[in-house]
């Protein structure tokens, strides 16, 4: 059973940084590729970056290369997304994904219960 559970949210103001944590409480995740995503109220939720099961290789939205970078430690079963120079548009509930194919979509099975990411101008 995958399980994910993440943590880091809060409140920062414009061009802080946040590291958000995605620990799967259930077996191990290593052959599950896993993704953050985020999603605004009113708006679809939109991937924000991924990473292959063997962290071979990640992708992320244009919005967000080149502030935010996409982690995972197998050992301790956790993804991080840390972002950078953040913005008042990066203001969203952010969700953890894990799927057992190439990469997570929006279709994926695993979800976490999100955590709020409030930026301030």
């Amino acid at each position: 059973q995958v399980q994910l559970v993440e943590s880091g949210g809060g409140l920062v103001q414009a061009g802080d940084s946040l590291r958000l944590s995605c620990a799967n409480s259930g077996r191990s995740f290593s052959t599950y590729s896993m993704g953050w995503f985020r999603q605004v109220s009113g708006k679809e939720r939109e991937l924000v970056c991924a990473i292959t099961w063997n962290a071979g290789r990640t992708i992320c939205a244009r919005s967000v290369d080149g502030r935010f970078t996409i982690s995972r430690d197998i050992a301790k079963n956790t993804v991080y997304l840390q972002m950078n120079s953040l913005k008042p548009e990066d203001t969203a509930v952010y969700y953890c994904a894990a799927d057992q194919t190439r990469w997570v979509t929006l279709d994926s099975n695993y979800w976490g219960q999100g955590t709020q990411v409030t930026v301030s101008s």
